[in-house]
């Protein structure tokens, strides 16, 4: 699915937004602002100091060439100009540690905020979204983007508030100074933030582009590296090799427009302060010679000229990279904005204990999109303890039913009750905690054996897990490890092939002893000698606790006591095995293909 971000850039209202949160901590951006202000002040003033050093020795050596004695200054006036210097020079770096230090602090604390919504929004986002959503893309913004935040508000931030107190400032020294002089820095500076205006218009669009490059890149490679054992079966590593190097060539050539946009401002501005420079330099010689101003002036001048010129282009430079963390807080906002799960009830109705398992489908209507429904009016009964099997070609809704049964979707009508509650009025959690599920797709996390098989059952005790193990056929397995159930699962888990990774998914879904199971042709990765005792397990797991079973063997589930048969998304028949094949329908059809062919191929 493309990732290319198609809505217009909404700059104005993510820039709003992003203020509101970064102002959360707003006494401490009081105090980086009032550090920062005093390191300003301290710079400021060491110019005019200097200034009047220059004056000092300007006077003595003027004095000497009228007078024709020896050159002196005095000295205690002289070293209280160069202590004052050195104070100022000491205390605007003090205060600009500090700022910084504080100012880091709100990064990471306005990072670990957002990292932290939007942790708890991806947990509240419907099934749906993740199918829309290329992992990658969503890991590139959970990752890539809140860390190009962070850097940019801990760089560009502290720049920003001292360029723009640095340019008041300068100014106003230099306007006590000369106001002719201040008029042509002036006309400089305003020359320089039109030019960076200009070349920066497109800086936003530009790094916009750059994160969503990035982000398809990280989904290729996701899906390059989870799918390496099919890409290599089926001799493509020439064609992913060839969709890395367009999206590498596509990230190459965003990021050099968002970069050349962001550096080509630096030399722009520069030329203009050159060029003031030089007026400058002129018009003050002029004004020397005429005596209205002094040498140390003048020097004085061309420090808060540079001293306004640098922070132009650093705020210039500030303003493009903030544009970018801008168009990366928008693509985080975008998770935060997406659709979430309906919320459980606000006063929710909660299963009798003991739970019974009663499964009941009442006049269920359901569709991805409102106009397009595929179930209408959808009804059956799973009583306690009965083997429900949903059959039917790859694509007919088999897994949408199991989704819908964990309201991973919701109805557009009617309802599906559990023990006769519907589970639209109940929490999520405890409708979760009423299922067990083996998948086809194992899923093992990183830590112990032990620890894989409690995953449901955190407080069971290592005999309760080994019990468990035993029954799921696994336990000879991991008393031949080394470490036995202590041995740890590691990323790739090659000692652990995928039957036996299958079998120990078994047996967490029987430690955590259910009352409703989930099976998806749990056998379908194990040989046919561990097949015949997984399934004598599962049986006998399943006494006692309703079952549902996608089965795409149709001759595993002749005793399920009831058939579901779909296609095309809905439910188009059901009843037992014998029933349907009375009734020469489509199951009837679909039995006999897979018959035929068992047939031909003996």
């Amino acid at each position: 699915m493309e990732t290319i971000i198609s809505k217009p850039r909404q700059i104005k209202a993510t820039t709003r937004r992003f203020l509101k949160d970064l102002l959360r901590q707003k006494w401490q951006l009081i105090t980086v602002i009032i550090c920062l202000t005093l390191s300003t002040v301290c710079t400021l003033a060491s110019p005019m100091l200097m200034g009047q050093a220059i004056d000092q020795i300007a006077t003595g050596i003027s004095r000497a060439a009228k007078t024709g004695a020896h050159f002196s200054v005095s000295v205690k006036t002289l070293g209280t100009i160069v202590l004052a210097l050195l104070a100022a020079y000491l205390l605007s770096a003090l205060f600009s540690y500090f700022s910084q230090l504080i100012l880091a602090s709100v990064a990471q604390r306005l990072t670990l905020m957002l990292r932290k919504r939007i942790s708890d929004k991806l947990n509240r986002l419907p099934l749906n979204y993740y199918d829309n959503h290329q992992t990658g893309d969503t890991l590139s913004r959970v990752t890539n983007d809140l860390e190009r935040i962070a850097d940019t508000l801990q760089e560009s931030l502290e720049q920003a508030f001292t360029s723009i107190i640095m340019i008041i400032g300068a100014f106003g020294l230099m306007f006590m100074i000369s106001p002719s002089l201040t008029l042509i820095a002036l006309l400089t500076i305003i020359a320089s933030i039109v030019a960076a205006t200009i070349v920066s218009s497109k800086t936003n669009r530009y790094y916009a582009d750059n994160q969503a490059a990035l982000g398809k890149l990280n989904a290729n490679i996701e899906e390059a590296f989870t799918g390496d054992q099919v890409i290599k079966a089926f001799n493509l590593q020439p064609e992913v090799i060839q969709t890395n190097n367009e999206l590498n060539a596509r990230l190459q050539k965003a990021a050099t427009k968002a970069q050349f946009v962001t550096y080509a401002i630096n030399p722009l501005i520069r030329f203009m302060s050159t060029l003031g420079y030089v007026v400058i330099a002129v018009r003050g010689a002029l004004l020397v010679i005429d005596g209205r101003i002094t040498i140390g002036d003048i020097q004085a001048v061309f420090q808060y000229v540079n001293q306004v010129s640098e922070p132009v282009t650093e705020l210039a430079y500030t303003m493009n990279t903030l544009q970018g963390a801008v168009a990366s807080a928008e693509r985080v906002y975008e998770i935060e904005d997406a659709l979430e799960e309906s919320a459980d009830d606000k006063t929710p109705v909660s299963v009798h204990r003991p739970v019974s398992g009663n499964v009941a489908f009442k006049h269920v209507r359901f569709g991805y999109e409102e106009g397009q429904i595929l179930m209408q009016d959808i009804n059956f009964t799973a009583k306690v303890g009965s083997k429900i099997a949903i059959v039917g070609p790859t694509g007919a809704g088999k897994t949408t039913l199991i989704n819908l049964l964990m309201r991973f979707y919701e109805l557009q009508g009617g309802q599906i009750t559990i023990d006769g509650v519907d589970i639209k009025t109940m929490r999520r959690s405890e409708l979760h905690s009423l299922f067990g599920m083996v998948l086809q797709e194992t899923w093992l996390f990183n830590g112990s054996i032990a620890d894989n098989i409690a995953y449901g059952r955190p407080d069971a005790t290592l005999a309760e897990i080994k019990a468990a193990a035993k029954a799921a056929r696994v336990d000879h397995f991991i008393n031949t490890l080394s470490q036995g159930y202590d041995t740890i699962l590691n990323g790739d888990q090659t000692a652990v092939s995928v039957g036996q990774k299958q079998l120990l998914t078994i047996a967490r879904t029987i430690l955590a002893d259910p009352k409703i199971l989930i099976l998806d042709e749990a056998t379908s990765s194990v040989d046919t000698r561990t097949e015949i005792e997984i399934q004598k397990a599962m049986d006998k797991l399943m006494q006692g606790r309703t079952s549902f079973v996608i089965a795409h063997r149709l001759s595993t589930i002749k005793d399920a006591d009831l058939i579901l048969v779909m296609n095309e998304g809905t439910i188009i028949e059901q009843g037992t095995h014998q029933s349907l094949l009375q009734q020469n329908g489509f199951y009837a059809d679909l039995y006999r293909s897979q018959f035929a062919v068992k047939t031909t191929g003996a």
